[in-house]
């Protein structure tokens, strides 16, 4: 089984944890989105939409998240995702269905932020030259950059975007006053699906503005959150 994903990437976070939770062996192929590797023709021919994380076991090949995560897990043992079925899958399609994307640009600096997108997009050009039989797929992804711009532009969609991301925070917390973990009294993906979003947050130095002061808590005191905080921090200072 081969995972192509990025240490900065939310959803390669999410994966990587889980599958390193589960003791499950894989292959890692670093595909740094910074340097243009994920416009590769080859990974394009894998993935058109040219996102990450990709997991590959044999010609069967995923991209969503909670797919990557499920299928991992058959493929190994046959695992169900936990006991508490029901409860751990709704927790987990809540916290995927909350995308970081446009919370993360709007509070990365305009300036290195335009940088990245004209770099991106001049990528994307200089393939799609090279590549003309992917032409229709290029050109998919060089509106998304300009969508996305425009996207930025309108306070209303980062406005929603954070009220959805401080709802799932508020959840959470109120969980968390209820169980030791967010799915219960067992520690479960949920948990390791959430750290990477807490994460984020740290990364980008909103810590203290949006992270609850009880999840730190259990943070610091909780011996398998520890666990993998700081496996997840580990990753974090990967380079390709």
């Amino acid at each position: 089984m081969q995972l192509y994903h990025h240490p900065y990437s939310l959803d390669s976070q999410k994966v990587r944890l889980a599958l390193e939770e589960k003791g499950i062996d894989y292959t890692s192929y670093h595909v740094n989105p910074l340097s243009g590797k994920n416009m590769d023709s080859k990974f394009f021919q894998m993935n058109p939409s040219g996102k990450l994380p990709v997991f590959q076991n044999g010609s069967h090949i995923i991209f969503e998240t909670l797919e990557i995560i499920r299928e991992s897990l058959n493929c190994v043992s046959g695992e169900a995702i936990a006991a508490n079925t029901v409860n751990v899958t709704k927790w987990m399609e809540k916290i995927e269905s909350w995308n970081p994307k446009m919370f993360t640009l709007s509070h990365i600096p305009e300036r290195y932020r335009l940088f990245v997108s004209k770099f991106v997009r001049r990528v994307v050009i200089a393939r799609m030259a090279e590549s003309p039989d992917l032409a229709s797929v290029y050109h998919a992804k060089l509106r998304g950059a300009y969508e996305t711009e425009e996207k930025l532009k309108d306070q209303e969609i980062i406005r929603l975007s954070e009220e959805k991301l401080l709802g799932l925070l508020d959840e959470a917390e109120t969980q968390l006053r209820e169980t030791t973990y967010l799915a219960g009294e067992e520690f479960t993906l949920v948990d390791v699906m959430f750290i990477p979003i807490l994460s984020r947050l740290s990364l980008l130095n909103l810590e203290d503005e949006y992270i609850t002061e009880l999840y730190m808590k259990d943070l610091k005191d909780n011996t398998r959150i520890a666990w993998a905080y700081s496996l997840f921090l580990v990753f974090s200072l990967e380079r390709e």
